[in-house]
């Protein structure tokens, strides 16, 4: 089973470690240097680049534009009782991390992950298998590269005082509604990758469980519990399978929401909405939200990148979060 641990807890024993809020916790990132020669032949040479959507395998999704750099100066600044740094590669290494760090550790794609995922450039995917990487505490964190703090967090801002786990969504009531008028009434018969990779986990749980889950992630820095991981997907152990194999980007994907919408539907987690004053996420193609984001003044802030962003729009960013966290951290060269 590819999400299980070698440390699964009991029911009894899960209940009695919540008791009380977690001393160890741990995050973990997903990075990819696409502008590497060798990583992009390597991906050209699988996927095929000349019949790939833009929208689902585009620049944007593998562009490195530093932002690793500064979410890491970001979790020193504002998150410093951080145990453990886990950065989830495929051979890959940031050349100016400082890798001997007591707190820093590469995991490459193979040390996690089936042969039948590998070589993988669909963060969809390696996302299932992140409880496999070695040393992983009970109770982590997961960020893309591109997310960062914005504010001091503590302990309490991820995980409650029964210990499990608090989840920011959106709030968004009558998004099944509106998913189904999209198709019937406007004739979009086709979802986007993401909001269908979402809607299929979101189906799943619904069928299981008789509850919808609407909401999306905040999509940015969420707290999971390692043994939910592995309980929830033991659960959807035949429905997750056809996901693995998709080296890139697939509309019949199970996105990582399950494992919240999962953790929702059992009472094994804590529901939270955000607003753009708590988590704003950035479209860098989009000039305009820069003012705002100085406005929202948020605690949780998310630079993404696009198919709709080009090279201008990244060295625009790049300055931003160059001005913003502008001191080294103890984790580069």
């Amino acid at each position: 089973m590819p999400y299980s641990t070698n440390t699964r807890l009991s029911d009894n024993e899960l209940t009695m470690e919540n008791k009380t809020r977690p001393t160890e916790i741990d995050l973990v990132y997903l990075w990819v240097n696409g502008n590497d020669p060798q990583w992009r032949a390597k991906h050209d040479a699988v996927t095929g680049r000349t019949q790939i959507q833009k929208s689902l395998d585009g620049k944007g999704r593998y562009a490195e534009n530093g932002e690793l750099k500064y979410s890491l100066r970001s979790i020193e600044m504002y998150a410093p009782w951080i145990r453990k740094i886990f950065i989830v590669t495929d051979n890959q290494r940031p050349e100016w991390l400082d890798t001997s760090h007591p707190k820093i550790q590469i995991v490459d794609h193979t040390e996690i992950m089936p042969k039948e995922s590998l070589p993988c450039f669909n963060s969809s995917v390696i996302e299932h298998f992140l409880p496999r990487i070695p040393g992983l505490a009970e109770h982590f964190l997961f960020a893309n590269d591109d997310m960062l703090l914005n504010r001091p967090v503590t302990p309490s801002t991820f995980f409650a005082p029964d210990g499990l786990p608090i989840i920011r969504f959106h709030y968004k009531p009558c998004r099944k509604l509106s998913l189904w008028f999209r198709k019937n009434f406007l004739k979009r018969k086709k979802l986007g990758n993401y909001n269908q990779i979402i809607k299929n986990a979101a189906d799943l749980v619904e069928k299981k469980y008789g509850i919808y889950f609407g909401s999306r992630s905040h999509h940015n820095i969420d707290a999971y519990l390692k043994s939910d991981y592995a309980h929830t997907g033991e659960i959807f152990k035949e429905a997750l399978a056809p996901t693995f194999p998709h080296h890139i980007r697939h509309d019949e994907d199970i996105q990582r929401h399950l494992y919240s919408y999962c953790a929702l539907a059992e009472k094994r987690a804590h529901l939270h909405y955000v607003t753009r004053k708590t988590s704003f996420r950035l479209q860098i193609h989009e000039a305009h939200l820069y003012s705002k984001l100085e406005r929202y003044n948020p605690t949780f802030l998310c630079m993404n990148d696009s198919q709709f962003a080009n090279d201008d729009d990244r060295l625009r960013s790049a300055g931003y979060l160059k001005k913003r966290f502008p001191r080294k951290s103890q984790f580069e060269k």
